[in-house]
């Protein structure tokens, strides 16, 4: 089979000339336009995520030879979570050739955070099924750039930080309260409450309610820690 323009744009922008096109096409797959014989691409997500993982944690050892385990960890982490491979997904335009169901694409499927996350890893693992790990490593550092070098040097999220002082000092872990929900369905907005045993509070709007809990979280240990 031909890839079709918008495919054979989206595999230049990932620098990889596909061998087999046809497993391009079943990454940008969603499951809600599959059919008997249309695969989707959820098989070969949980293969790109396993080969992300590698090539991050090899990538983390050679940056810094030094890091101990608890150092590697977190930064990992922060290298393979949903938001940086939807980021990634984003700066790719991946949300414009995914194959979607009109009942997913009427919500705003393209511009959904775990889709477009799902979708990258499924599109790693099209490049390693089709010309093996080293060109899936070269693609996968390729597009992640300088976050590899640039990682905070400690990436712990900002809810196991705020978790990790609060316990501590004795205090149970966090609570998080949605206080508000606006915006159509497609793209909401959330505005949450985290709130410590003292009555120490934050509120924060996000996107999601991840990203939300992740920035009430960093204002409330930014507050704490003064």
């Amino acid at each position: 089979m031909k890839l079709s323009a918008d495919l054979k744009a989206f595999a230049d922008r990932i620098g990889h000339s596909f061998n087999r096109p046809d497993l391009l096409l079943r990454a940008v797959t969603h499951a809600s336009i599959s059919s008997a014989t249309r695969d989707d691409n959820e098989r070969l997500e949980f293969l790109g995520d396993r080969v992300l993982g590698l090539v991050m944690a090899e990538a983390l050892l050679e940056a810094d030879v030094n890091a101990s385990e608890g150092q590697l960890a977190p930064r990992f982490n922060a290298l393979v979570r949903k938001e940086t491979c939807a980021d990634v997904a984003r700066q790719v335009g991946l949300g414009e050739v995914l194959k979607l169901g009109r009942s997913e694409m009427i919500s705003g499927g393209r511009r959904k955070e775990a889709l477009l996350a799902d979708a990258m890893e499924a599109v790693i693992a099209a490049v390693y099924r089709d010309a093996g790990f080293d060109a899936a490593k070269a693609m996968i550092l390729r597009l992640w750039g300088d976050r590899v070098t640039t990682v905070e040097a400690d990436a712990r999220d900002a809810k196991t930080a705020l978790q990790e002082w609060a316990q501590a000092r004795g205090q149970t872990p966090p609570d998080y309260v949605e206080l508000k929900r606006d915006g159509p369905d497609h793209a909401p907005v959330f505005t949450i409450q985290a709130r410590l045993d003292d009555g120490q509070a934050e509120i924060a709007t996000a996107k999601s309610k991840r990203q939300a809990e992740q920035a009430a979280a960093k204002a409330l240990l930014d507050k704490v820690s003064q």
